[in-house]
């Protein structure tokens, strides 16, 4: 007897061995056949769908749920468009703490308003509070002097404007979140993925100095999924700077490592220790991402989160101690980085089902194509930072580079796997929207954006779905609905094959299965 029985489907399998099916059965949370090979057993439950589209679950391959989760709850300066509106959101949150206390906001892009905020005014808003402003991107911060005076000396910061890793020294002064703080807010940053049909993620950098909110970050997680909040599955991403020196026998080759020498893999299906996160460059919205050429209109290419040749050893160290790599390389500079080092770690010791992944690839030039390809690097990109911020990256890269922003036909017509992510809270998270700008290119205020980077609905879907569980190393259980695989899946309202390219963001989801189960539940 089955568990479930689902039926009257739309079934787009992506498995190209049986593309499409009507019925799908379900056992103790796997997939047990297809059509004929389970419509006529018995099922405990019986669900006719009417027609409705199912596919694979959305696998969000960059997302950041403690982030999400906090961000959510704090006050946000966002939508202010004036200094004068934001100060005083500012000045309501402060009068709400006690003297002293830390005051964090979201919310925040200075392009809105033309310039930064100083510390000088934020220290007229804070009555004696610490005011930490996080910049939307994640790169930037701004604070007032009350924070600026426990800096350590030779920070470097404009006014009280601190990017990349001067952001990293000011997270460091604040008492870290506990554990029930960020087993809630990941809890809820969770439900919200599920809701928009993600069924598994990738947590896109724990226990770091740039996104890590606890040196007990993983406990966080752990904790949330033994209180069975955990409604899909998880990859953490570890951030490189948690990897301590270690004494390792030398004919193993690690240097550095996790306590005990935890690396990729370790865990289960529901939640498991994924790629190791490595930082080389900032991000546009910042114009922090690092350049071979200046911002158009600006004098700077942005910066490296680090000497290159710091950078260059973490990429290598990582490589040669077992792990899968995510390196965030927004920029073509960075990007130039990451492919010189990749090369240097695979003659080093050739690994050839490493699955390096490039986060972002932002801004990748035509003869950086190539060697990512040559290296069998993975491309994650964010499809919803154009749609969503398309108008501003585009003058900001000026008209001849303005066709590599995250690229798609460039990456697939060169072998590239091309993996779809929202890197949420950033921006918007939704899946659906982010195919259809795959297949349109057009921001949201409709100019379109290198139009030759266009891929079909179907690349688009496969890059959230059989790609996503490739990247992540889970395509062993997930990313097509083949018998055998995990029974987890999203019911559309619509197929996005059939209706307008226009339309695919708006189209309903009706419900979301993980482990063949709609409610959500999960029994740790």
């Amino acid at each position: 007897m089955l568990c479930t029985r689902l039926t009257n489907a739309n079934i787009l399998t992506m498995d190209p061995d049986h593309p499409v099916a009507h019925d799908l059965g379900v056992w103790r949370g796997r997939i047990v056949g297809l059509d004929e090979a389970v419509t006529g057993l018995p099922a405990r439950e019986t669900v006719d769908l009417q027609g409705a589209t199912v596919l694979p679950g959305f696998i969000d391959s960059h997302v950041h749920l403690a982030w999400t989760g906090l961000k959510a709850a704090e006050p946000s300066v966002a939508p202010c468009e004036r200094a004068e509106d934001v100060l005083a959101v500012v000045e309501r949150a402060a009068l709400r703490k006690d003297p002293g206390a830390w005051v964090s906001l979201a919310g925040y892009d200075q392009r809105s308003l033309g310039r930064h905020l100083t510390a000088a005014e934020l220290d007229r808003a804070a009555h004696g509070r610490r005011v930490y402003l996080t910049h939307d991107s994640g790169h930037a911060c701004v604070v007032n002097s009350a924070v600026l005076d426990l800096l350590p000396d030779g920070v470097p910061h404009e006014n009280g404007c601190l990017a990349e890793a001067a952001m990293g020294a000011a997270r460091q002064l604040r008492l870290p979140y506990s554990q029930d703080e960020l087993a809630d807010a990941i809890a809820h940053a969770a439900g919200v993925c599920r809701a928009e049909g993600v069924t598994a993620c990738a947590e896109a950098g724990i226990g770091g100095a740039l996104f890590g909110h606890t040196p007990v970050e993983l406990g966080a997680y752990q904790l949330v999924r033994e209180q069975g909040r955990l409604p899909l599955r998880v990859r953490l991403m570890v951030a490189a700077d948690a990897l301590r020196p270690v004494g390792a026998h030398p004919d193993d080759g690690i240097p550095r490592a996790l306590g005990l020498g935890l690396r990729t893999g370790f865990g289960d299906d529901r939640l498991s220790v994924g790629a190791l996160k490595i930082w080389t460059d900032g991000g546009m919205m910042a114009r922090t991402a690092a350049l071979s050429a200046p911002y158009q209109g600006l004098e700077h290419a942005g910066q490296l989160q680090d000497d290159p040749e710091r950078i260059t050893r973490a990429i290598v160290d990582g490589h040669l101690a077992g792990w899968q790599l995510a390196v965030h390389a927004i920029g073509d500079r960075a990007a130039d980085l990451v492919l010189d080092a990749l090369e240097l770690a695979r003659r080093l010791r050739p690994r050839p089902d490493a699955r390096h992944r490039v986060e972002h690839a932002g801004l990748i030039r035509p003869d950086q194509l190539p060697r990512l390809a040559a290296l069998g690097a993975i491309a994650v990109v964010q499809p919803n930072f154009l749609r969503s911020f398309g108008d501003d990256y585009a003058s900001v890269m000026g008209e001849d580079r303005a066709p590599w922003l995250y690229r798609g036909r460039g990456f697939l017509d060169h072998g590239i796997t091309l993996v779809g992510s929202s890197d949420r809270p950033v921006t918007d998270g939704s899946p659906l929207r982010a195919v259809q700008f795959m297949v349109e290119r057009a921001s949201a205020t409709g100019r379109v954006i290198g139009p030759d980077e266009g891929v079909t609905v179907e690349e688009a879907l496969r890059a959230y779905t059989v790609n996503g569980a490739f990247a992540c190393r889970l395509d062993d259980s997930l990313g097509t609905l083949t018998p055998g695989k995990r029974a987890d899946l999203v019911v559309l309202g619509d197929d996005p094959r059939r209706v307008g390219p226009a339309r695919i963001g708006d189209i309903e989801v009706v419900a979301t299965y993980v482990d063949g189960r709609e409610d959500g539940k999960w029994t740790p």
